[in-house]
This record gives structure tokens, C-alpha cells and sequence, in this order.
């Protein structure tokens, strides 16, 4: 005998967590290499536009210039390997990360619901609490794995010759250089960032569903009371445009963060200037400085290979979380 799965019951939440740590580390492997070339633009201080450009008034080379030219130097540099750094401790990071956040995701949809006037289901909440959730889910789950996070943009961006050769061994040489407060270093803008970016994501997320499954009724596709009649082709699409739209408009505020996370790290000279520890006061003080000494094409550098990866990555997580929350939420009902 099927039962119905509770919303806001724990085996909806261990099949949100599974779910949603699966398809983030699906995700996260994939599109790794667009990673460590983001990364890598994020925390150059000399233009990438160009391999000659004004910093501070004088002009220099600049070490990464565009997608294929940084591709072609970590693969003769690093080899193959070198566009997976740093994917062991971003798995770490995505998918506790993505467990707890389509984990709080669904609390939140379904308390938010229940006090909701007429409809209950969790599904047709309001745009804004869509947009809502989202945030608190992001919030959530980038405290709950922080640290993580730091790890994969250090070992992601020392390039060679490493200055750590391990996970472990940048943990233990963060805590000696930098203190217990060095591995939430940059923390403050990432909860800036992740709150607007998290809301969108989610928010245009679930209007984008709301408009497809809108118009699949108006082909005469039979209506789903969850408004879930969608294909997967659909779903990868709502997705794509969710993680597009959120990453263009959050981007600055994650090249802050990277900035902040890479203070002190000693990596070789031909990889252009170096953030000496404690460069940036605050988050407002990195802005002002990276708009006054690379203007402000500094804060957005990376946005390409970001919005590149971002748009498959949300794609890819949907998909897979969708797909894989069924079926697991199937098998749990068929053996109850």
C-alpha cells in the first residue's frame, strides 16, 4: 500500500539530502574545468582581457587573457589534472552544501505553506516566498560548509609549482598563517552573495517552472495539481535560465570573496601579483580598491567561464535532483 510522503517529515528530508548531494557532486565534476579557469581569472589582479593592460598606472603581462588561452597554459603546465584542482574539496563543499540546502529548501516550503491562506501545498507558494526560500536554503548551507569552499579556491588556484600539495595540508597551513578565523575568511561576502544569488536562483527557478507548465497546459497537456507536468528537456532549461540570470547578477560579489580567500598565498611570480594577508580592511574596502586599481571590469572578471558553468551546473542539479527525489520518494512509499 502506497502512503503519502510527508513534506516536512524526515524521510522527505533524507530524500532531499540525498538527492540534492548527488546531483551537486554530478554537477560540480562536471563542470570543474570552467571552475579552476573562473577562479583563476577571479584572483588576477592584471587584466584578463588583454595580455597587455594598465594596473596602477604601469602596464604588465597578464598571465590568463581569455577561456582558451587559459586552458591551453593549465593543460601544458599542469596537465589534464590541473582543470580538475581543487574538485576533491569542492565535492566536499557541494555536496554537503546541496544537501542542506534542498534539505531547508523544502522545511522552509512547506512550514511557509502552512501558513499560507487557502492552498497548503508547498508547491504553489508565492513568488516572493519562493524567492524566499531560496535564500535561507543558501544561507544555510554556505555556513554549513564553508570551509570547504575556501579549500577548493586555494587549492584550486596556486597553479604550479603547489604551494599545498593536499587538502589536508592547506587546512593545516591556513590555521598556522591564519588562525581559526582564516578558514572563514571571506565569509562575509559569500552570505551577501549567496543570499540575492540563492533567492534568484531558486525564485526564477520556480517561476520559470510555473511558466512552462502554464503553457504545456495551454498545448493540452493534462495539469498537474503540482505543477510538475514537465519533461526533463524542460526542467534543464528552467534551470539553465535560473543559474544564468543569478550568477550575472551576483558575480562581483563573489570575486570579493575569492579575493579574501586567497590572502597570503605565496603562489610563483609568473602568475602575476600576489594578496598579501590582510590587503583588504573589509568587503566595502575591496570594492573601492578593485574598482580604483582594475576598475570596474575587476569585478567581473570570470564572468564568462562563470555564467558558462553556472547555467549547466543549475541545470545539472535540477535534473539530477528531480529525477533522483522521485524515484527515491517511489521507493519509499512503495515499501510503506
Amino acid at each position: 500500500m502506497k502512503m503519502k510522503m510527508e513534506d516536512g517529515g524526515l524521510e522527505r528530508a533524507a530524500v532531499d539530502a540525498i538527492a540534492g548531494a548527488v546531483a551537486g557532486g554530478i554537477s560540480r565534476s562536471v563542470v570543474s574545468p570552467l571552475d579552476v579557469i573562473k577562479i583563476r581569472f577571479q584572483v588576477q589582479l592584471e587584466p584578463t582581457s588583454t595580455r597587455l593592460g594598465p594596473l596602477g598606472g604601469t602596464h604588465v603581462v597578464s598571465k590568463y587573457t581569455g577561456i582558451w588561452q587559459a586552458t591551453r597554459d593549465i593543460l601544458r603546465e599542469e596537465g589534464l589534472p590541473g582543470l580538475w584542482r581543487g574538485n576533491v574539496p569542492a565535492l566536499f563543499m557541494v555536496m554537503p552544501y546541496t544537501a542542506i540546502q534542498f534539505v531547508v529548501l523544502q522545511k522552509f516550503k512547506s512550514v511557509a505553506a502552512s501558513y499560507q491562506e487557502g492552498d497548503k501545498n508547498p508547491g504553489h507558494l508565492s513568488t516572493t516566498m519562493a524567492y524566499a526560500s531560496g535564500a535561507v536554503a543558501g544561507t544555510a548551507a554556505t555556513v554549513g560548509s564553508y570551509p570547504f569552499d575556501l579549500l577548493r579556491t586555494i587549492m584550486a588556484s596556486q597553479g604550479e609549482p603547489k604551494v599545498y600539495p593536499t587538502m589536508r595540508s592547506a587546512f593545516m597551513g591556513i590555521l598556522r598563517s591564519r588562525g581559526i578565523t582564516g578558514i572563514y575568511a571571506g565569509l562575509t561576502p559569500s552570505l551577501v552573495e549567496i543570499v540575492p544569488y540563492a533567492g534568484l536562483q531558486f525564485g526564477f527557478y520556480d517561476t520559470f517552472k510555473k511558466w512552462t507548465s502554464a503553457l504545456n497546459e495551454r498545448k493540452g497537456l493534462p495539469k498537474d495539481p503540482h505543477a510538475e507536468n514537465l519533461s526533463g528537456f524542460q526542467h534543464f532549461v528552467c534551470g539553465l535560465g535560473a543559474g544564468t540570470f543569478a550568477k550575472i547578477c551576483c558575480h562581483p560579489l563573489d570575486v570579493v570573496k575569492k579575493r579574501f580567500q586567497v590572502e597570503g598565498l605565496q603562489r610563483h611570480p609568473r602568475y602575476g601579483a600576489t594578496i598579501t594577508h590582510k590587503e583588504y580592511k573589509s568587503m566595502r574596502d575591496a570594492i573601492s580598491r578593485i574598482l580604483q586599481k582594475e576598475g570596474l571590469a575587476g569585478l567581473y572578471k570570470g564572468t564568462l567561464p562563470s555564467v558558462i558553468k553556472a547555467a549547466p551546473a543549475a541545470a545539472i542539479t535540477f535534473v539530477v535532483y528531480e529525477y533522483l527525489a522521485d524515484y527515491l520518494k517511489d521507493l519509499a512509499t512503495s515499501e510503506s
